[in-house]
């Protein structure tokens, strides 16, 4: 616990650090999974907060780049919150930027966002986007609002699930800083003084367009997404590759078709190459929350020699869990050294707990028997087949809470049991994966599957026990 409460401290000092030399403009620094344009969803986000840093390089000889890092959350009922802090790249033209003493004031970005309605796998959603106050050393403010990059927003999105895939598309009209570019200062044009007479760019309103597409690749971890997207402005390509279930690397090229004026300098609508990094905060397990990373697993996949086997895989989880999980596994090969007598002890402990979640799960499905009508076991099946999908794409949490909620509405379902001992085998909850099984098979003696995990599971303790003895 102290790990990670360290863990957590070092990346928020981090963040703020990072954030004195980051623009509200650089990819990956607004609200939400893409690189520049807003989205919205049907779905509460599923995680309490995200934060990140990100950098957007725009010449590499002589080293010219823009950086920034970002915070958002949801705050309930649909609305989202979001800051920003970057500074921007130097807009000194090529052949002066050597000598260059243009110091760009650092901008902090404040976003707003609104969801106000939602039907089946379509949402909209109206914002205020880049309310950005700008450092001014000469003014007596010291911060000045910056209106030509306030962006107001509409936007819609429609939320496909293609098999393995997960294909999302945004689209929206907006304002200020989405609006499309009709006037570049190219090369940078100066004053009297000498000083760099600032990019003009008047266009009040345009639309915008993007997809992310989850894949199954890194599945384990979430899945990476592909982001492609339009900005009012120009094209925008990008990568999000999961390191763990929580952190994820972000990678992307803003205005490709401008990538043969590549290291002119930086003026609106230059192109770049921008890699950043980001972290989720999940919500509590016991908060029902809709959505987040997916991707497909299955602990009944066959192995080399063709047969099916039961294994246990890496469960999703964060890296806090991760730690514990390995402490626990420490300590049971320490116990396992222990004599006979010491193991029967705990085999007795082991079968008092056993009956004691079998006596709670048998009490919970007795009180939801009366309740259950025609029209829980049509709304239980969807459940199911939404736990499937998320048991699939290894959100082990999205799936359990499904089952749940199965099997509420319908106790005596024997594949929401044996399917919520699949969910917990993969946590590496063995104990209560036993339990759920069992009563799997005590709703329906016939379930062969389930039959011969119990068994399998059976021999493996046995051959663990002769080990020992050896």
């Amino acid at each position: 616990m102290n790990n990670s409460k360290q863990i957590f401290i070092f990346l928020t000092i981090t963040f703020l650090v990072v954030g004195l030399y980051g623009s509200t403009r650089v990819a990956y620094t607004r609200p939400g999974l893409m690189m520049r344009i807003p989205i919205t969803s049907n779905k509460k986000a599923p995680y309490l907060f995200r934060a990140g840093v990100t950098a957007e390089f725009h010449n590499f000889n002589p080293f010219n780049t823009a950086r920034g890092v970002y915070f958002e959350t949801e705050l309930g009922r649909g609305f989202s919150f979001g800051f920003s802090g970057v500074t921007p790249g130097d807009t000194t033209r090529l052949s002066k930027i050597e000598e260059s003493t243009y110091n760009p004031p650092v901008e902090f970005g404040f976003h707003f966002q609104q969801r106000l309605y939602s039907y089946n796998d379509i949402s909209v959603s109206v914002g205020l986007q880049d309310v950005v106050f700008q450092s001014d050393p000469t003014s007596d403010t010291k911060l000045n609002l910056n209106t030509s990059l306030l962006s107001a927003f509409l936007v819609l999105s429609s939320e496909k699930d293609l098999g393995e895939y997960k294909f999302n598309t945004y689209f929206g009209f907006g304002t200020g800083g989405l609006a499309p570019v009709t006037a570049d200062t190219l090369p940078a044009v100066y004053d009297l003084d000498g000083k760099i007479v600032p990019d003009t760019a008047e266009a009040n309103s345009g639309v915008f367009i993007g997809f992310l597409m989850k894949t199954p690749y890194f599945a384990r971890r979430g899945g990476m997404d592909i982001v492609g997207e339009f900005d009012g402005t120009g094209v925008n390509v990008g990568l999000r590759i999961p390191l763990t279930s929580d952190y994820r690397l972000n990678l992307g090229f803003t205005h490709m078709e401008k990538l043969p004026e590549w290291g002119n300098r930086y003026w609106s609508g230059h192109p770049g190459f921008t890699i950043g990094f980001d972290m989720a905060v999940p919500r509590s397990p016991r908060i029902k929350v809709d959505g987040g990373p997916s991707g497909p697993t299955n602990i009944y996949a066959k192995n080399s020699q063709g047969n099916e086997r039961v294994e246990s895989f890496s469960p999703h989880r964060d890296s806090t869990v991760a730690m514990a999980n390995f402490a626990v596994e420490t300590l049971r090969d320490s116990m396992a050294l222990m004599n006979n007598e010491m193991r029967n002890l705990l085999v007795r402990l082991n079968a008092m707990e056993q009956n004691s979640k079998f006596l709670s799960d048998s009490l919970k499905s007795m009180k939801l028997e009366t309740n259950v009508t025609d029209k829980n076991m049509n709304e239980a099946l969807r459940h199911l087949s939404r736990s499937l999908r998320h048991f699939y794409a290894g959100d082990y949490r999205e799936a359990l809470k499904e089952v749940d909620l199965s099997l509420e509405l319908n106790p005596d379902l024997a594949l929401a049991y044996a399917r919520r001992g699949s969910i917990y085998y993969k946590l590496g909850d063995v104990q209560r994966a036993t339990i759920n099984w069992n009563l799997a098979l005590r709703l329906d003696p016939e379930y062969t599957d389930v039959r011969n995990i119990l068994k399998a599971l059976n021999e493996n303790k046995l051959k663990s026990a002769s080990i020992m003895e050896e």
